[in-house]
């Protein structure tokens, strides 16, 4: 079955960088849509950045000019480049797809989730 695989978290110091990738385990599925949404302990999931299929971006107030959603679509691979990190950005962050897949009815898209990473800034 296919998955949605996440890499790139980790511990980094306040002001630091992480870049988050995001890429189906099966080649046959593009990314269409996708999105990073992130759960800190005690907290609502937030829904951090989406990009559409025309490459267009939305951002939550708390990440706009540190964070960039991108898709790669020669790699098949979502990111989440995350600049001037802060102690707030700590949580677990998930990356969600539409993927399409063609199929003998023609193309056919699925929503999927990453299994999440932890991002952990200190200060």
């Amino acid at each position: 079955q296919v998955q949605l695989v996440e890499s790139g978290g980790g511990l980094v110091q306040a002001g630091g960088s992480l870049r988050l990738s995001c890429a189906p385990s099966e080649s046959s599925f593009s990314i269409d849509i996708g999105d990073w949404s992130r759960q800190a302990p005690g907290k609502q999931r937030e829904l951090v950045a989406d990009i559409k299929t025309d490459g267009g971006t939305n951002y939550a107030d708390s990440v706009k000019g540190r964070f960039t959603i991108s898709r790669d679509n020669a790699k098949n691979t979502l990111y989440l480049q995350m600049n001037n990190l802060k102690p707030e950005d700590t949580a677990v962050y998930y990356c969600h797809a539409h993927l399409a897949v063609a199929t003998s009815s023609g193309i056919k898209t699925f929503s999927y989730w990453g299994q999440g990473t932890q991002v952990t800034v200190s200060s």
